[in-house]
């Protein structure tokens, strides 16, 4: 006579003349999330009170930040720098390829709806600035880590920014993922 089983069945297998037991799925170790994919995140310009760029005054630095939300159904982890293109707003502006920070990236879990920003630190010039040294931010084309496909962004703070493309320590610069 057959009984029913109700639980897990676990199988013994001969391997090479010794039994082993098979492990229920739900027993074996998790996989390690994978990295997250442009399809994977949405993005966009964190734009309340305390994260906008003070770009009404010339005298110090301040920080945009730039957020990316998993909205897949996944686990998945970012790690680095993002790509970051600033396309200006006057024809002499063209697109400006941000440089990196010296900070150290880290790695960042993110679960199904979870957000993680990084910031971008601007150096605001007068307005009374000539043409040929400031840029006028339009867009912004953000690729996240190790990805080539990118989100396009419009500027949503006005201002203008020293312009230092060509300069190799930049005032203008961004950090990575979750700094």
């Amino acid at each position: 006579m057959k009984s029913k089983l109700t639980a897990v069945v676990l199988a013994a297998v001969v391997v090479g003349g010794s039994a082993a037991a098979a492990v229920p799925a739900s027993a074996a170790a998790k996989a390690e999330p994978t990295r997250c994919h442009t399809a994977d995140l949405k993005a966009g310009f964190a734009t309340g009170d305390d994260a906008r760029p003070e770009m009404g005054q010339s005298e110090k630095q301040t920080q945009a930040y730039i957020w990316f939300t998993n909205r897949s159904k996944r686990t998945c982890t970012l790690s680095g720098f993002a790509g970051v293109d600033m396309i200006g707003a006057q024809k002499t502006d063209g697109t400006w390829s941000l440089a990196r920070s010296s900070k150290t990236p880290v790695k960042m879990t993110l679960e199904q709806g979870d957000t993680v920003d990084f910031s971008i630190t601007l150096l605001p010039v007068a307005g009374s600035t000539p043409q040929q040294e400031k840029f006028v931010p339009a867009k912004f084309l953000v690729t996240p880590p190790n990805e080539t496909e990118h989100f396009t962004l419009a500027w949503p703070f006005g201002g203008q920014i020293l312009k230092q493309d060509a300069a190799t320590r930049p005032a203008t610069y961004l950090n990575p993922i979750g700094m």
